[in-house]
């Protein structure tokens, strides 16, 4: 548990700072479609950005971790629910493993 206690309180360190620093320094609402985007989205690519190189180190092999990253995307461009994906995701990765 102690291993992800960085992880989690960094993601929710950065989180928080991107939407409180705009409530303290912008006292008026933020019209720009631009800067609106781009707080809203930060959180889910720093999220992004501390996921994905665990998801290629995660099986011994990198095969089984292409196998079940494609498959994640795929079921993610068909807009399948969250946890559809990680099972699907870690289904490929078994069936891969097993194979090999």
């Amino acid at each position: 548990m102690s291993k992800y206690l960085p992880y989690i309180l960094t993601m929710a360190i950065v989180t928080y700072l991107i939407r409180m620093i705009p409530l303290t320094f912008f006292q008026k609402e933020l019209k720009s479609p631009f800067i609106k985007s781009f707080l809203f989205y930060v959180p889910y690519a720093v999220l992004g950005a501390m996921t994905f190189p665990a998801i290629f180190t995660a099986s011994q092999n990198l095969i089984p971790s292409l196998a079940g990253t494609i498959v994640a995307l795929i079921l993610a461009y068909k807009e399948k629910g969250l946890l559809t994906v990680a099972i699907g995701a870690c289904i490929a990765v078994y069936i891969t493993e097993l194979i090999l």
